[in-house]
């Protein structure tokens, strides 16, 4: 367990010893990547015609979406779970789309694009984009101010992946955020939240932990009546066909996974790590569950024991990604919060080596980690994900043993009664 006399601050380094990532560098760098980004984006825009250099329309994930709601919109819902029938839909945006998705969401995220094909394919991609985008940054703005904070995020390669792709990452990192920041004070509203978030249940498997941690029951039940309720309006919605055939995927969801068709290069879980290296799926399943299982005990700890919410939040949306064998590069979006909340606390409490390192690989990581992945079958996102998890326990192991000296300091004042 570390002392907190084991941090050194800014203030205590001398100028020699000055660490690299200095202010300067701070702005400089994300302005070089956020100038890369947007070169890409209009390059798209004004040469392709918003595709890229393989045909696929900007925000390709999107076009899932956008096909989905077409199919329920014309009374056939249930067709998307189909991926030929998808794929059909999907070919109304552009003849030439090849690619065949697999539509595995439950009825309750159909109530959310439901909507969007009432517009051509780019007005509902840039809808949904910038009202979850906007979503994203209004309850990232509780943490990230400063023109330097600011310039980071902008240039955060999670915010940009997910962008490109045409995802949800937005939508549930804020959705996951906002309960975080609701759990003290508005329970009610942080379980409502977190039932919210069962549009993609893997995504919420560690709240029930960390609210069982600290006793949250009013959250807890919330969370769960929120969730089935939100189930069942879609169901009623669109028919029990959907939720019959939402179900009958998760089969060919698991062997998709174990074969490869969902793409390891794109996926930063430990699972995804050990199939890239060949291991047996058994044996990537057996060793996945161990990881998972030390990332749950290091969570429940954490929120156990360590009263600082950054690191509560820092835990958990770090070890959520460790948990699920099923996760994407755009779905790193989520770790614009725990690189905010430890950055946060390395400022207050100082630092030790290595942990700004880790950090700068987690800002970049949803970019880099699938091509390197591709060129050396090699997937370094768990890597990173344990490093952001070990930087967060030994940081709250230090809050709460310094905790712990305050209370025992504070008793030391009164005198034992006679």
């Amino acid at each position: 367990m570390l002392e907190k006399s084991e941090y050194v601050t800014d203030r205590e380094t001398t100028k020699a010893e000055a660490h690299w990532l200095n202010r300067e560098r701070l702005t400089l760098y994300p302005g070089i990547f956020l100038a890369g980004y947007l070169v890409s984006c209009i390059g798209a825009a004004i040469l392709k015609n918003m595709y890229d250099l393989q045909g696929i329309p900007f925000g390709a994930d999107f076009i899932q979406f956008w096909a989905a709601s077409h199919l329920a919109l014309t009374g056939h819902a249930q067709d998307a779970y189909n991926s030929s029938l998808l794929l059909k839909t999907e070919q109304l945006v552009t003849p030439a789309f090849k690619a065949r998705y697999i539509w595995l969401y439950p009825p309750s995220f159909y109530l959310v694009v439901l909507p969007l094909a009432l517009l051509p394919y780019l007005a509902a991609y840039w809808t949904f984009m910038l009202s979850t985008l906007g979503g994203y940054l209004l309850v990232l703005r509780r943490l990230v101010r400063g023109k330097t904070a600011m310039w980071c995020l902008a240039g955060f390669s999670g915010l940009w992946v997910n962008l490109y792709c045409g995802q949800n990452g937005f939508l549930t990192a804020a959705i996951a955020g906002a309960a975080l920041f609701s759990v003290e004070r508005r329970p009610v509203l942080a379980g409502a939240l977190i039932g919210l978030l069962a549009i993609k249940p893997h995504l919420a498997i560690l709240f029930p932990v960390v609210l069982l941690a600290i006793g949250a029951w009013r959250t807890l039940i919330t969370a769960a009546v929120t969730a089935i309720t939100f189930m069942a309006i879609g169901t009623l919605t669109l028919g029990t066909a959907v939720l019959k055939a939402f179900f009958a995927n998760l089969g060919h969801a698991r062997l998709s996974l174990e074969n490869g068709y969902l793409l390891w290069k794109k996926m930063p879980s430990v699972f995804a790590f050990l199939r890239l290296l060949e291991m047996p799926v058994t044996w990537a399943y057996v060793v996945h569950c161990i990881v998972a299982a030390v990332a749950v005990i290091a969570v429940w700890q954490v929120w156990r024991h360590c009263q600082n919410w950054n690191l509560r939040g820092a835990a958990l949306m770090t070890a959520t990604f460790l948990v699920s064998p099923y996760a994407y590069d755009y779905d790193l979006a989520w770790l614009a919060f725990p690189i905010a909340w430890l950055t946060l606390d390395g400022v207050r409490n100082g630092w030790l080596r290595g942990e700004r390192e880790a950090l700068v690989a987690a800002w970049l990581m949803p970019l880099l980690m699938s091509p390197i992945a591709g060129a050396l079958k090699f997937q370094p996102g768990p890597l990173v994900l344990c490093s952001l998890l070990w930087i967060t326990v030994r940081r709250a192991n230090a809050a709460s043993m310094m905790d712990d000296m305050a209370a025992d300091a504070y008793a030391d004042q009164f005198e034992p009664v006679p």
